[in-house]
């Protein structure tokens, strides 16, 4: 059962010559296709901290590991989504999900493209081209894309925030039946409460930058979980009071 691994973590930038703290003391334990969700207001390093265990970025100090070996550099172990498909506009979708599978043969690649444009509904868009498609037909593709290479962890960094409501709901639902299918790890930056407590095992909480967690909800849901029912209420409540003190423009950052 893989393990990943955040010790004492620290992280920094400069900007304008100054040193500013991002990150602060973090630390984290997630296991097996746990599903891991991260609410914070803007600028509270959420997106840093997926970023880091992408190998996108270095910490400073501290432990960032998957099974004890440290995290150095991105590697085909780690996926990430991120809020905009990004998806290459010249290239056609089948194209785009098996950019990265350059190794394999031309047949293998179509194969795998269909196995994973059918697991994201994409079935009969294999040619088609970014600009034909909307914007959450897209992020179904960008799923793809990130799934195709089989990894063991998935990081999504807001994947869902700039699709319509319904869209979103669908996209949601689709996630789980993804995890459910790859037993795949998942972490995942939100700044929607309702998703948080609709996708998670845990949430995770993270204070005003430098951001360091400061509570853990363990979601004891059923995994068929009802969003108008009492219990979904009470969890979104629980987080949200973690901000009650915040400013009024500061808890607009925030979806109840």
């Amino acid at each position: 059962m893989k393990t990943l691994l955040i010790k004492e973590l620290y992280k920094s930038f400069t900007v304008n010559g100054q040193n500013l703290s991002v990150l602060e003391d973090i630390n984290l334990t997630i296991t097996g296709n746990e599903f891991i969700v991260i609410v914070g207001h803007s600028g509270c390093g959420k997106s840093t901290l997926l970023k880091i265990i992408a190998g996108l970025h270095r910490q400073d100090r501290g432990v960032c590991s998957i099974d004890g070996a440290p995290i150095t550099r991105p590697g085909s172990d780690r996926g990430m989504i991120f809020q905009e498909h990004r998806l290459l506009p010249w290239l056609n979708i089948e194209q785009n999900v098996t950019l990265g599978l350059a190794k394999l043969s031309k047949s293998q690649r179509v194969d795998a493209a269909k196995k994973y444009l059918s697991m994201v509904k994409l079935n009969g868009f294999e040619k088609a081209y970014p600009a034909q498609l909307s914007g959450g037909m897209s992020q179904r593709a960008a799923i793809a894309r990130a799934l195709i290479a089989k990894p063991e962890i998935l990081l999504l960094d807001e994947p869902f925030g700039s699709l319509d409501a319904l869209t979103k709901i669908e996209m949601q639902n689709e996630i789980l039946n993804i995890r459910a299918q790859q037993k795949t790890m998942m972490v995942m930056v939100t700044h929607d409460i309702d998703e948080a407590v609709f996708l998670a095992d845990r949430v995770i909480i993270m204070s005003d930058r430098p951001g360091r967690i400061v509570d853990i909800v363990k979601i004891e849901l059923p995994e068929n979980r009802d969003r108008g029912s009492a219990d979904f209420s009470w969890y979104k409540q629980k987080i949200f009071k973690h901000f009650f003190t915040s400013t009024r423009e500061d808890k607009q950052d925030f979806n109840i």
